[in-house]
This record gives C-alpha cells, structure tokens and sequence, in this order.
C-alpha cells in the first residue's frame, strides 16, 4: 500500500494543554472521563455579548512553567506554544540542547488569531498612558510567527520553521505539512502543533457578533452540542498541543515509542464564503478524498472519523452529506465523532489537539464519544458515538478541520506497523 522508497512520519510524543487535562496523560483522562471542560467565561463580563461560555484554561500558571526573564517576552499564546512543545519533547524522550543547535529538527505551528488577546490588553493601556504603559516587547508577541519562532529559540531547533495562519485549520495544517517536511527530506523531526489564547472580550464579542457562537443560557457544558437537532453554534475555547513528529528510521535509532504514523494530508478551499461551506460540499468532500489518496488508502478502510463538528447548523449537516458522499455505505457502520464539546473550539490549535486525541484513541483503543447530542437530525444520521465512548481497534483514522474562510484540511493518522 505504501512506496517503499517513501520517507514515512511517526508520531513520538504529545504534548496537549487544554481545559480537561494538561500533558498527554492529562488530556486522555479528561476524555476518558466524558465531561465537557466548558464553563461559563470568568475572565471578562460577557453580558454585553449574546455569547457567554468558553473553553478557559483556569488552572495555568505560566511561573510553573517559565523563568521571570521568558515571561516578559512571552504573551498567553506563545507560553501555551512553548510549554505544549516541552511537554511532547518530555513525552517522546528526544533531546534537545540551546548549546548544541539541531539543523534536521524543525518547527510547524498553527494558530488563527495568534497574540490578538495581548494585543487588545496592551491597546487598552496605551489609550491611557501612551507607549510608556506599553509592554516593551510587545512587537515581538503579537505576530503569530512567534509560536514557532519561540520554540525554536527555547529548543535549539535550527531547521524548517513556520507558522501558518488558516482559521480553525490551523493545527492540522501544521500537522500535514510536518508530514510533508519529513517525507520531502527537509528535516528528520518535525514540532507540529497549534496554539491559540483568543478568550478577550474585543476578540470573543467578534465572533458573538456575527453569530457563529452558541447563544446557549443553560449549563454550559452542554452548549456545544454537534450534531445535535439543537445546536446553535461554536463554543470559544483556548489551548495548544504539540506533536513529536519523527522519521520512522530516526525514531527506531533511539527506540522511541510510536502512538501513530501520520500517512496522508490534503488542503484546499472553497473559494465561496468566509462563514458559510460550500452548500454542496465539493471541497470537503475533494479533502477527504485528497488525503485518503495521499495515504493509499481505499474509504471503507476508515475506522473512525474525527469530524470538524463545529455544533453549528450549516457546518454539521454539510459535513454529514460530505461523509456520505466519500464513504457510500461504508459510513453507515463507520464511528464518526466530535470532541469540540470536551474542549470547546480553541480555533486554530483544534485541529492539533485533535489530531492529538486520534493518535491517543489508537494507542488506547478506544473511541471518544460526542458529549451532549441527545436530539437526532435527519441531517446529521452518522454513527457519531453518542454520549459514551466504546472500546475499538482502530487501524486508520481521518481528521477533518474546515475553518472560516473556506478552508478545508484533513490528516489520516494510522496504527504503526512494519
């Protein structure tokens, strides 16, 4: 099924920071135990917002994590970049060294929005006190570039480095161009992730004033509800994750544990709408298949799907008929699920933090089930793994993320074997 002269990626080390569990260990606890982390926003007063509720980290301490020194030049977004780098650096055991720079190791980052929140705080102060009450590092923090820039500085890291900016596609496009540095022999390990710190009340009224976000006034944890005859729209959520994306051949030399080999990736656009997916589904369904043929492999050969299942009403039933469409009968008996309701929609770092998830439902054989879809939709009629998860053997797996602006993007992670 594979060229055998193809250069082939693994998965060695995870690294999630989310609002149900931090580190790898961290994040398959929060999974495995089926409660969403979606609380109501503490931060900020929402009142003046038909939106209220988020996906907020409310246990991170960035002295935890980082020296006074790095913190002055850091905002909420690259700390998140950073410390998930680490934490999947640890988890795969490779070594790093600022003394003794790596020119095959590189850095892939995703993120929407990247230090918008910082920028707002900062604005906020310069209105009352000019460029004196300005952080004077401020320039180098707002650009989303400095995820990868500042992981590469933390590490050592000297090889390929970008950070790409499309919408909530972000952390998979990360992912899939990864994929492609290591197979195209630009580097032997790839730092491939997301990060996003969006939760300010300018950035979040943004969304709210469009509507895209859940309007929801009761419990929170269950406003993102995908696939659900009831949804009403995305929740707003923070976070990051990192992957240790290897070499196969460079990760069998050191005896690295491998959770998942990343086979196939697609990106495209719908060239339509900026909010709105094609009404037809064309690219959707062109992405998945781009990417089920960049990783030879035929349709019925998916075990599970991990959709973009924004909860909105347009994304979930289009995504639906994309499915079928790709999949024929196959997606009768095929799990699909959307993990948006445990983490809410950290925008440009879901698509890592979910790639992330995957790589863990293969390692742990087992399926996380989509929170809170209690009403069925003749729209949304999948097997979307309601409210419990099960236990499966899963071979290969499809990660779907369709982001504002058009932009579609999947990755197919699968079992490692000879």
């Amino acid at each position: 099924m594979r060229n055998g002269s193809q250069r082939r990626a693994v998965i060695t080390g995870i690294g999630p920071i989310t609002c149900i569990g931090t580190g790898r260990e961290g994040l398959w606890r929060g999974i495995r135990a089926e409660k969403s982390g979606i609380r109501r926003i503490s931060t900020f007063d929402t009142t003046a917002f038909h939106a209220h509720c988020g996906g907020e980290i409310r246990d991170w301490i960035p002295e935890a994590h980082f020296p006074p020194h790095r913190l002055k030049r850091l905002d909420r977004y690259a700390q998140f970049a950073v410390a998930s780098a680490r934490m999947a650096l640890e988890d795969s055991g490779l070594s790093y060294s600022r003394e003794r720079p790596q020119h095959r190791v590189g850095v892939s980052f995703g993120t929407a929005l990247g230090g918008i929140a910082n920028a707002e705080d900062q604005h906020a102060h310069f209105l009352k006190k000019g460029t004196r009450g300005v952080n004077q590092t401020l320039a180098l923090q707002v650009f989303g570039g400095s995820a990868h820039s500042n992981i590469a500085i933390e590490f050592g890291f000297r090889g390929v480095g970008t950070t790409n900016s499309n919408s909530c596609a972000s952390g998979t496009v990360a992912v899939g161009e990864a994929l492609r540095y290591i197979r195209d022999d630009f580097a032997d390990v790839m730092i491939a992730g997301g990060a996003e710190a969006p939760l300010s009340p300018l950035t979040f009224g943004a969304f709210a004033i469009i509507k895209t976000m859940s309007q929801a006034t009761g419990d929170p944890a269950a406003a993102c509800r995908p696939f659900d005859l009831l949804r009403d729209g995305f929740v707003m959520g923070e976070g990051a994750a990192s992957l240790v994306i290897e070499e196969l051949e460079h990760a069998r030399r050191r005896g690295a544990r491998i959770y998942a080999e990343v086979l196939g990736y697609s990106l495209n656009n719908d060239a339509y709408h900026m909010t709105s997916p094609l009404p037809g589904g064309e690219s959707c369904i062109r992405a998945m298949r781009d990417s089920l043929e960049d990783a030879q492999l035929a349709p019925e050969q998916i075990d599970y799907v991990n959709a973009h299942a924004s909860s909105t009403q347009l994304n979930d039933s289009t995504e639906t008929m994309a499915l079928k469409e790709v999949f024929g009968k196959h997606a009768e008996r095929m799990a699909v699920s959307g993990t948006k309701p445990f983490t809410g929609h950290p925008l440009g770092a879901t698509g890592a933090i979910e790639a992330a998830i995957c790589a863990l439902a293969i390692e742990h054989k087992w399926l996380p089930p989509t929170l809170n879809r209690e009403h069925l939709d003749p729209a949304c009629d999948l097997d979307v793994v309601p409210r419990h998860g099960r236990p499966a053997e899963l071979t290969y797996v499809l990660s779907n993320s369709f982001g504002f602006g058009g932009i579609n993007s999947c990755v197919v992670l699968g079992r490692f074997s000879e």
